[in-house]
């Protein structure tokens, strides 16, 4: 039992109605969940309104009820605190439930619209390496200091935050990196927790089925440092034109990285290859196993991240040199008959264009480019005809089939995005809805020494057809068939 007053510290408040010298048992904010003598904070979603479900609360036991709106007709025997924001009131009640354990972590937050899932991945890997107990929260993964547990949102709620940090506190974690999406900072689901570091990748159009504008995604990524503390550094790439955008309003410390600009910290690619590149940060050299421009802004970040952290420059570059790619991200393999084969997660048209360009950089050009790939139903339709339009004219021959179509008609989504295949390259494309059908031609398409790129799903090992999701890995089915085809 917790008191309710400990508990609303630092909760800014509007109205009180009832005591708050009570003892109270959990936090909730999902009314099926409530028992006895717990505290209810009836949170605004995006389709739910917590508010329509206080009284079921309270039958179920609610002592306490945090509201934006408190109703007309209360409960004597419960306590009613009426906040601004219910969500914000949330993130200050779980942090001091689990007494503030990102206040005795080092919490680096990532943010950005490709490379989250691998600076955050390698920063862990990093410090790891180096000896560090450390968490970290990613898309594909949630890690406390060894043990893996599986992940399903980008940014999970800010109760199963806190009760992770408190975990990985009390198991000895030092630092701790997570992904920052912009759903979660626009609907304030890290609230209450304490950054040391915010790292800004870049910026390019996504999500705007739920921004609606690309100036309201921008708005929400600067958000997460708009609200950093002082005692916060924010670092961001200033090669993205977005970058500086990013630090206007902070009044965190602000440092900066890039590969085309003069910044804190400087790269230069010296050699880009399919099994490596040569890199030059701040003036020193070293190998990596990781491939392309995109790759080498996520290491310079995590460089740069680990240095502001107080780490040593040459023992982090050291180690640097020995991780390897994260699942999904540009993960290559060569089959029997010498065809190139690439499963990248590029679900965005900047993404795709990145990993088309890090190939274009290192082929010869006397091979074929192949590129299969598809766009996600129920999401952004705008990114659609410019995906097609990429892949189209980077690629020998593109290939247009399902992502996950979830409750879309698979064959509507391939006609919007062949909207955006200018004329000059409509031979060089195909339709084929079936993912592993469309896998297997794009094999048969190809010879020895070609490419064959398979984007968008990446890590994922499902395919979500109709509310239904079905086993499905882009890396399986492309390392069965071509031992089937023999290739």
């Amino acid at each position: 039992m917790r008191s309710l007053k400990d508990l609303l510290y630092g909760v800014s408040i509007s109205q009180t109605v009832g005591r708050t010298d009570v003892s109270v048992n959990e936090i909730q904010f999902d009314s099926r969940k409530v028992k006895d003598n717990d505290v209810f904070v009836a949170v605004r979603g995006v389709t739910v309104d917590g508010h329509a479900y206080i009284n079921k609360a309270i039958e179920l036991g609610a002592l306490a009820v945090i509201c934006e709106e408190i109703p007309t007709q209360y409960d004597e025997n419960v306590t009613y605190i009426q906040v601004t924001d219910a969500q914000i009131a949330l993130g200050v009640l779980a942090s001091n439930y689990y007494d503030n354990p990102t206040k005795d972590l080092k919490l680096v937050g990532i943010t950005g619209t490709n490379g989250k899932t691998t600076t955050t991945t390698l920063l862990y890997e990093l410090f790891t390496k180096m000896g560090y107990a450390c968490a970290l929260i990613s898309t594909i993964k949630i890690v406390i200091d060894g043990e893996v547990i599986p992940s399903t949102h980008t940014t999970p709620d800010i109760l199963t935050l806190n009760k992770m940090f408190r975990e990985a506190v009390d198991r000895g974690c030092e630092f701790a990196f997570m992904e920052v999406s912009s759903h979660g900072i626009h609907q304030n689901r890290i609230a209450g927790l304490h950054f040391s570091v915010a790292g800004f990748n870049n910026i390019t159009h996504d999500h705007l089925d739920y921004h609606v504008t690309f100036a309201n995604y921008i708005a929400a990524k600067k958000k997460f440092f708009d609200d950093l503390p002082k005692s916060a550094v924010a670092i961001t790439n200033i090669d993205d034109k977005n970058g500086l955008v990013m630090l206007q309003n902070t009044v965190a410390s602000k440092k900066t990285y890039a590969l085309r600009t003069d910044a804190d910290f400087k790269a230069k690619i010296l050699e880009n290859q399919f099994d490596g590149m040569l890199l030059e940060f701040n003036g020193k050299e070293f190998w990596t196993s990781l491939i392309g421009r995109f790759n080498a802004y996520n290491l310079l970040e995590v460089f740069a991240i680990a240095s502001i952290l107080g780490q040593d420059e040459l023992q982090v570059l050291t180690t640097l040199s020995t991780l390897k790619n994260v699942d999904g991200r540009f993960e290559t393999f060569k089959t029997a008959s010498g065809i190139v084969i690439i499963v990248d997660y590029a679900h965005t048209p900047d993404a795709l264009e990145n990993v088309l360009n890090t190939i274009d950089a290192i082929r010869t050009k006397n091979e074929k480019l192949i590129t299969v790939v598809g766009c996600g139903g129920d999401r952004d339709k705008t990114k659609r005809p410019e995906m097609a339009d990429i892949a189209s004219s980077q690629s020998q021959v593109a290939i247009f089939t399902s992502d996950n179509p979830r409750t879309e008609d698979p064959e509507v989504i391939l006609q919007e995005m062949e909207a955006g295949v200018k004329p000059q390259f409509y031979n060089r494309t195909l339709k084929i809805t079936d993912r592993k059908e469309a896998i297997k031609t794009a094999l048969k398409m190809a010879e020895p020494n070609d490419i064959v790129l398979i984007a968008g799903k990446g890590h994922e090992t499902y395919q979500e057809i109709n509310g239904v999701k079905s086993h499905f890995s882009d890396l399986e089915v492309a390392t069965e068939l071509s031992q089937l085809l023999n290739k």
